[in-house]
């Protein structure tokens, strides 16, 4: 009799430590998703700030009559184009970053151009006001990096936790899926060509 007393305890204990160890690893996935998610919408927040300083640059930009107006029409067109494409932090998946990195390259592109337009106008290059957006547009594009780098590390420590055995069972059964990274563009890898 105290056999069979001892028997069932050590299966309770058994059974017990594999249900807390099945919960508290699928709190750690919940916790874990929502992570990418918080870490998504900061990517998003210095996105829009950028996108935020976009009209007051077109419109110092602007103050300069000759100045090259198809240029202006590819920035605000690129910048109506990226702040339309949203992603849903509940789908992170590869297409859907694809499509979202697509237009905010599109942006980033315009903008390039629009720089490189800018070099011909001294005046506009000694502008207080045009100076101080660009100081602020280079930050946000640094702000962009940093956020991008800690997405990426935050959607990996994700991954890798469901992903692993035998965690990918509870992730499976938890309909936990795995998240989508940021990647370089295709053709940076291979370094520019410079010609003197």
């Amino acid at each position: 009799m105290k056999k069979t007393w001892i028997i069932l305890a050590v299966i309770a204990v058994v059974i017990f430590m594999v249900v807390s160890w099945f919960f508290g690893t699928y709190n750690k996935m919940v916790s874990m998703d929502e992570g990418v998610k918080a870490q998504w919408s900061q990517v998003e927040n210095v996105y829009q700030r950028r996108a935020d300083l976009i009209p007051n640059l077109v419109s110092t930009v602007k103050g300069y009559a000759d100045f090259e107006q198809e240029t202006l029409t590819q920035v605000v067109e690129a910048r109506a184009k990226a702040t339309s494409v949203n992603i849903n932090p509940e789908k992170l998946d590869a297409e859907s970053l694809q499509n979202f990195q697509q237009a905010q390259s599109g942006l980033s592109s315009a903008l390039g151009r629009l720089m490189v337009v800018v070099e011909k106008y001294p005046e506009l290059k000694a502008n207080q006001g045009f100076l101080d957006l660009q100081a602020q547009l280079e930050g946000s594009e640094n702000r962009i990096t940093v956020e991008r780098m800690k997405f990426n590390e935050s959607a990996q420590s994700y991954n890798t936790l469901i992903r692993g055995i035998p965690n990918s069972m509870i992730a499976g059964i938890g309909g936990f899926e795995k998240k989508a990274y940021f990647e370089a563009e295709k053709g940076t890898e291979k370094a520019p060509e410079v010609k003197f």
